[in-house]
């Protein structure tokens, strides 16, 4: 009596290059707009205050609901959609993504409009997560970095071009119209997704449990450290980089869009290098790529003096840390086993944890009177820390190969 084979899902035809560069496009499209509804709010907090009646600091939770929706939702709805079909999870979570955003448009006051954008966090980090993975898998294995930067770059790309046009149009057709435009782009990415993107399954055999088992690896969690660490010293720099313009370059408040310009240009160039690194040699490039964050925003305590030091300085901390952002993203996908979705959705709790993490951090030392180059020097020290994290992994894969 033969022994019955294991019944399997047969796997796809790879796609043609043609298809899958196409079907990356389509999904990088919704890192456009989830880039341009995360960063717009900020251009436009003193015109939403006034919409709203509320204060700038009150207004400033606006930023920090969105954050606690990327960290809720990335672990939550990963964990409970990793058995489901790529192609419609995908679709489903920005279709979420544009309720979130036509609440906040529709949002008679501040508390709906606070409640409007956690939901509009919420998808955030699994988007990118079931992303990620659907163009590594239209990809040959030496690509898949290449792929998943390409999604990436779409958040890159939204610094440079959604935001400021975005903000622009707030500005003059009320803040209602960039939650509007955002609402576009996420309808459209529904529908190139729909079209554009070929039928990825699911994990068939995941549950809960079995996804939520990745948060005891200890390469998982030191990953998710060093992204919440170690990224936080770029977020403590970033944080203040307005007052840090005026107040130690000496410059005009006119000046900081050049600035902030060129910190979105680095992005984009990152985004694409860090596919590139990670294809090539995922764990020492995260390494070298932590270190040179840490090396820049040390520069960043003597250029901040200059207004040219300080705009090339910001350009390469952007482009070192979007690096840092893609390798992240490919070492939790790695390290996370059968559970990469999860992996890949938690990149983004993390960074949104880094984002607090810094500007907290950073404000605490301006707080002490120590001025706006303090936050970098703060960096430095995060980015130590991230670095130690990196030393640990290291030294527990060394250990984990030799008992093999």
């Amino acid at each position: 009596m033969s022994a019955a084979l294991p019944t399997t899902t047969p796997a796809p035809p790879a796609p043609s290059t043609r298809t899958a560069a196409v079907a990356i496009a389509a999904l990088a499209l919704g890192g456009f707009a989830i880039g341009t509804t995360e960063f717009v709010t900020m251009g436009l907090l003193p015109d939403i205050a006034d919409g709203v009646d509320a204060s700038i600091p009150s207004a400033g939770h606006l930023v920090s609901a969105y954050a606690l929706g990327v960290v809720v939702g990335a672990p939550v709805i990963a964990a409970l959609s990793a058995r489901l079909p790529r192609r419609p999870l995908a679709m489903a979570l920005m279709a979420a993504f544009v309720v979130g955003n036509v609440l906040s448009a529709l949002a008679p006051g501040f508390g709906t409009l606070v409640l409007a954008r956690f939901v509009a966090g919420l998808p955030h980090g699994a988007y990118f997560g079931v992303a990620s993975l659907i163009a590594a898998s239209l990809v040959p294995d030496g690509l898949r970095g290449r792929a998943v930067s390409s999604v990436m770059l779409g958040l890159a790309v939204a610094n440079v071009a959604g935001v400021p046009a975005a903000t622009w149009l707030g500005q003059h057709l009320g803040w209602r119209s960039a939650y509007w435009a955002v609402v576009v782009a996420g309808a459209v990415t529904v529908l190139a997704v729909l079209t554009a993107v070929p039928s990825t399954p699911g994990r068939s055999e995941a549950t809960i449990r079995s996804e939520l088992a990745a948060l005891r690896r200890p390469q998982v969690v030191l990953t998710l450290l060093v992204a919440t660490v170690g990224f936080g010293g770029m977020f403590a720099m970033y944080s203040y980089i307005a007052p840090t313009v005026t107040e130690e370059a000496g410059r005009p408040a006119g000046f900081v869009p050049v600035v902030l310009f060129a910190y979105g240009v680095g992005g984009v160039l990152g985004m694409a290098l860090g596919g590139r690194l990670a294809d090539r040699a995922l764990f020492r490039s995260l390494v070298g790529a932590t270190v040179a964050v840490g090396l820049l925003l040390a520069l960043m305590t003597v250029a901040a003096g200059n207004a040219v030091s300080l705009t090339a300085t910001v350009f390469a901390i952007a482009a070192a840390a979007s690096t840092m952002v893609v390798l992240l993203q490919l070492r939790l996908m790695e390290v996370a086993g059968d559970a990469q979705l999860l992996g890949a959705a938690l990149n983004h709790s993390a960074l949104n944890a880094a984002n607090a993490l810094g500007a907290w951090l950073g404000g605490l030392v301006i707080a002490a009177g120590w001025g706006y180059r303090a936050p970098s020097a703060v960096g430095v020290g995060l980015a130590v820390l991230g670095l130690g994290f990196l030393l640990v992994s290291a030294v527990l894969r060394r250990r984990e190969l030799a008992a093999a």
